[in-house]
Order: C-alpha cells, then sequence, then structure tokens
C-alpha cells in the first residue's frame, strides 16, 4: 500500500521535479561507488533544499531554479547548523545539479556562480600525552574487553585511522610480517598503516583472546558481546574509557589530528604523511595538527638556534 502511495505521489510530479529525478541521481552515485555516506549526506541535502523550495514557494523542477533560490536555501542553513554543514549542503547541490546538466534536464546549473559558505578555520586540539596515558591505563588489564579496547585506542592514536577505517578492519586486514593494517580510506583508496612494536603487541594479544570469542567465525576484526562492533559502538567505547580515565571526552577524529601533530614532529616529510593518512590534497597538511602547529615552529627554531651561531 505504502508502495503504490508513494509510486503514485511520483507519478504527480514534474518530470524534470527534483524528486522525480532523486532516483537517477542515487543511481548515478552508486555506478560512481560513491560511500553509502556520501550518498545519504548527498540525498538528504536535496530532499531538505526541495522541502525548503515547497515551503517559500520556490519552483521545484530544475529548469525553473536559480541563483536566488539556492542563496536563500544556503542562508537559511547556515542560520540553522553550523557553517561546515551548510558548506555540505553546497557542494550536495553542485553536484546534484552538474548531474542534470550532464543528463541534459538543464543547460546551465543555477550553482554556477554560487560562492560556498566561508567557513571560519577552528583548529582541532590534539589531545596531550597525559591524557592519552590515562586512556591507555584505563584499558590495563588482560580481560577480551580491555585488550580489545587497547588495541584499539592504540591503532586510532598510533595510525591516526578515521573511525570508519577502524570500524571496517577485518581479520584479514592485520599483517604481522609487515606490522601493518590494510584500511581502505574515503574513496574507496587503499593503503597500508604501519603499527609500531607496541601496537603490533596489543593487536596480537587481542586477536588471540578473540579466538576464543562466541563469534570468532565473523570476519570482523572487533567483537562486541553481540558480535561485531559498529562505528558507532567504538565511538561509545571511546567515551566510556574517557570516563573511566577521568579526562575530558575525546572525539576519535582528534586522535587523528594528535597523530598527524606527532608524525609532523617527529619529522616526517609531507609526502609520506599524505600516503600514511590517505590525503590526496596537501591542505590537509596543514589543517591536520594546525592547533599544535607554533609548537612544531618553536621546537624547529629551537633546533636551528640561530643566535648560537655568535
Amino acid at each position: 500500500m505504502k508502495q503504490a502511495t508513494a509510486a503514485a505521489r511520483l507519478g504527480s510530479l514534474e518530470v524534470n521535479d527534483v524528486a522525480e529525478l532523486r532516483r537517477g541521481w542515487e543511481i548515478s552515485l552508486r555506478a560512481r561507488n560513491r560511500s553509502p555516506k556520501t550518498i545519504k549526506s548527498y540525498l538528504e541535502a536535496i530532499d531538505l533544499f526541495r522541502d525548503f523550495a515547497m515551503v517559500s514557494g520556490f519552483p521545484t523542477t530544475v529548469d525553473r531554479i536559480n541563483r536566488d533560490h539556492v542563496e536563500t536555501f544556503l542562508a537559511d542553513q547556515l542560520q540553522r547548523w553550523r557553517p561546515k554543514t551548510a558548506q555540505i549542503r553546497y557542494g550536495a547541490l553542485r553536484q546534484f545539479f552538474k548531474w542534470c546538466v550532464e543528463e541534459g534536464e538543464i543547460g546551465v546549473s543555477p550553482m554556477a556562480n554560487v560562492k560556498p559558505p566561508t567557513v571560519p578555520d577552528v583548529p582541532v586540539p590534539v589531545v596531550g600525552d597525559d591524557d592519552l596515558r590515562a586512556l591507555l591505563k584505563a584499558c590495563e588489564g588482560s580481560s577480551f574487553d580491555l585488550r580489545r579496547d587497547t588495541a584499539i585506542l592504540r591503532l586510532f592514536i598510533d595510525g591516526g585511522l578515521r573511525l570508519a577505517e577502524v570500524a571496517n578492519l577485518t581479520m584479514d586486514d592485520v599483517d604481522f610480517d609487515l606490522q601493518v593494517v590494510g584500511v581502505v580510506g574515503k574513496g574507496s583508496r587503499p593503503r597500508a598503516v604501519p603499527m609500531s612494536p607496541k601496537t603490533t603487541q596489543a593487536v596480537d594479544r587481542y586477536m588471540r583472546l578473540r579466538k576464543k570469542h562466541a563469534h570468532a567465525s565473523s570476519p570482523a576484526l572487533w567483537l562486541g558481546s553481540r558480535g561485531p562492533l559498529t562505528s558507532n559502538g567504538l565511538a561509545q567505547l571511546l567515551r566510556r574509557r574517557c570516563r573511566q580515565a577521568g579526562i575530558e571526552q575525546i572525539h576519535p577524529h582528534q586522535l587523528r589530528h594528535t597523530a598527524a601533530h606527532q608524525a609532523a614532529l617527529a619529522g616526517l616529510g609531507d609526502s609520506d604523511m599524505m600516503r600514511i593518512f590517505g590525503w590526496r590534497s596537501r591542505q590537509m597538511l596543514t589543517r591536520y595538527g594546525a592547533s599544535a602547529a607554533d609548537e612544531r615552529a618553536r621546537d624547529a627554531y629551537r633546533r636551528l638556534a640561530p643566535g648560537d651561531r655568535l
């Protein structure tokens, strides 16, 4: 009954209505192997735009939508959400209308002269060594959960992996001979991330206990009482360990920024950092660990000790 109602509603739309074109764009995104998260974000943006257009009395057919309609929507988004969210919605609409041009639905995109929202540069704070030690200390012990959480935290701290990258690891992704984990990053790009000796040891200790787990046959690396852990489960794990350690809550991405800061501090070259962290743009080199950039600059200057030449 619901499917019939939806079909009837779709059938009543004009041929080039945003809602009518939604399915074709979703198919195109899947054909281009965009991640499920990206597809969900893109579709959410055009749904919000169409809803806003309906409420505002704007046209919803792509051949009648113009720059003013888009900019009014983005202004509304900036009032409701953070600038970064508005920027993401801008990007989604830009891709949608670009696809409409490619499909011959419109001749020119209404986004042609629309500028993206300005996003203030707010550096993500890196996590200090004392807090990291407290976090690891909260996981000391030989139980399954403690060894699992130690291995997970060390991968975050050591390799700077993204939350989804850690959550999606499988048993086959761990290579103890090379001491690396194989991850698939944004854009389905694979890379090998090295593990330090302590991280390798932590993962090995966990995997030996894992063999006795009720869900040991699962290909997923991280297991909980009900089966494989999800990204949400890992985020909850981090929050719980922060409370137990008596430190401020840490977001998983802070650990990625912290790993980047430590790598830069240790003198890892730009090209090497881009390969290890899975970055395609050199802009990421300045964005990650930016909150501690002054500290790195001071340390580098002290090593040069220009005044000591006199």
